[in-house]
């Protein structure tokens, strides 16, 4: 978590500003983030979001009023677009009034009953090179943000229960390094299985098996054997259900016949992969 004397301790002279996730990887709202901001702006620095986890907060959290200057959407991730090579994926930036001048060109301006793209802008930082490259993919977020409506808050609020539900519904057989509410997702760790020697890396791979695609794993990195599970809103009370009933019986395989999370995954036709071999000898050709 952000710690606002450490910010003040740090910002100096030399440095230009800060960049902040909130809310953070551990899935959990920077709560100080008003006090970090002033203590950034009160010696001349910007604040910078990420916006990778804005799906925890549409329609609650105005950013600008937190103190953020500047935001970048991660669209693959909140608003229903492609991600990376079946994209291409797009991250629009936003920002207050005081840093609108040094935009990129072109901008789409209007002009009386239709639009145009205006160059003259003198402060702008000048054109970004893949400017017509991601079009269609920033029109299908606006379609979908203009699609959702209001009804964009009620996904984050559905996001944040679930991950509110599977973190109390297993807080009894995986670890919770943090135990306060989370916002769109949770992490757990191993830490409970550990007497029985079985990893994070044991119980992902022993999903497979049961038919679920494995939670990121092994992030964020100051969490050790960490396990993030992130629902999303999508997921009905069903399928979050048949989830955390699947990680409970993995749990208690991990005690009775951990032989079983060792050898996973069984069931697919791809085995586990030899991962030390894999980083030491990439073959990096077909």
């Amino acid at each position: 978590m952000l710690s606002a004397e450490r910010v003040a301790g740090l910002m100096d002279e030399d440095t230009a500003g800060i960049m902040v996730t909130n809310p953070n990887t551990l899935g959990l709202f920077e709560d100080n983030i008003r006090k970090v901001a002033e203590i950034v702006h009160a010696r001349g620095g910007l604040v910078y979001c990420d916006g990778a986890n804005m799906n925890a907060v549409m329609g609650v959290v105005r950013m600008g009023e937190i103190g953020i200057d500047a935001i970048h959407l991660n669209l693959h991730k909140t608003f229903s677009t492609p991600h990376g090579g079946g994209g291409p994926g797009a991250g629009p930036v936003c920002v207050k009034k005081h840093l609108e001048p040094f935009l990129p060109v072109p901008r789409v301006v209007r002009d009386g009953e239709a639009y145009d793209l205006e160059y003259n802008f003198p402060e702008s930082i000048g054109k970004i090179h893949a400017f017509y490259g991601n079009f269609g993919v920033l029109i299908r977020a606006y379609s979908y943000i203009l699609s959702m409506g209001r009804e964009l808050k009620t996904a984050s609020q559905h996001a944040v229960l679930s991950a509110n539900y599977i973190r109390e519904k297993l807080r009894d057989v995986l670890h919770l390094p943090y135990d306060r509410p989370c916002m769109h997702e949770c992490v757990f760790t191993d830490k409970f299985q550990e007497p029985y020697k079985i990893t994070t890396l044991d119980m992902a791979k022993r999903l497979i098996d049961y038919g679920f695609h494995p939670p990121t794993i092994y992030f964020p990195l100051v969490v050790h054997g960490a396990i993030m599970i992130e629902p999303t809103e999508t997921e009905s009370k069903e399928n979050i259900d048949q989830f955390i009933a699947t990680f409970r019986k993995i749990t208690e395989e991990a005690k009775e016949t951990p032989e079983l999370l060792r050898n996973a995954p069984q069931v697919p036709k791809v085995r586990r992969m030899d991962e030390a071999t894999a980083a030491r000898k990439p073959c990096l050709v077909g």
